[in-house]
């Protein structure tokens, strides 16, 4: 990428654009997106606030970058996990233990950016952008369970859905990853004995 010039100094950025939008994924992930302002992410990153609106626009601007980026890298495991296995239930199963792990593992970006980032936000536009990202992730678990539960598959990514989201409170609330795991293990097992039960009606069923 070329760099841009800083209006009115007539000259070319010079910090690391994926170096800045890591640092402030960090923060936006540690407290959310209403308790870090211009001036911090500013001085984390070690450049004006003009520099870095010159650069990403403005904060809510940013925090779509931060959200892109964390989507491509930190949120990985998520498509990986549900292709895992060869059945639904083993794909849910692995999602939900990966879940405990990913949102437990590092004590200063605990939980999910996409799903908690923007808890409590105010400002209507990003609210918006998060709520597509989550709506991403959504549409991702129901076009797996659709493969073989096409008519459950919106309630039961519903579900899923919902697990995920208080996995994601729980790990940001300090709950030990024991206690994840065996909440997720229990989700997975709720899961499977719908579907066992005979509740979803299988493509492969008569």
């Amino acid at each position: 990428m070329v760099a841009k010039k800083i209006s009115g100094r007539g000259r070319p950025r010079k910090f690391d654009l994926d170096r800045a939008v890591a640092t402030a994924k960090e923060l936006f992930h540690q407290r959310g997106y209403d308790s870090v302002g211009v001036a911090e992410l500013s001085q984390v990153m070690g450049i004006t606030a003009p520099s870095l609106y010159a650069a990403f626009g403005s904060k809510s601007q940013l925090f779509e970058r931060v959200l892109q980026d964390y989507v491509r890298t930190d949120g990985g495991w998520l498509p990986a996990a549900i292709a895992q296995a060869e059945t639904v239930e083993g794909s849910i199963s692995c999602l939900f233990e990966c879940a405990a792990e990913a949102y437990s593992a590092n004590p200063l970006q605990l939980g999910c950016l996409v799903l908690d980032g923007t808890r409590n936000c105010t400002d209507e536009r990003v609210c918006q952008r998060s709520a597509e990202f989550r709506q991403a992730t959504r549409d991702l678990i129901r076009e797996r369970i659709a493969t073989e539960f096409p008519e459950q598959a919106e309630m039961l990514a519903n579900y899923v859905f919902t697990i995920l989201m208080g996995l994601s409170a729980a790990a940001r609330d300090r709950r030990p990853k024991a206690e994840l795991l065996s909440t997720a293990r229990i989700a997975a097992a709720g899961f499977s004995a719908h579907i066992q039960d005979g509740h979803p009606q299988s493509v492969n069923r008569t």
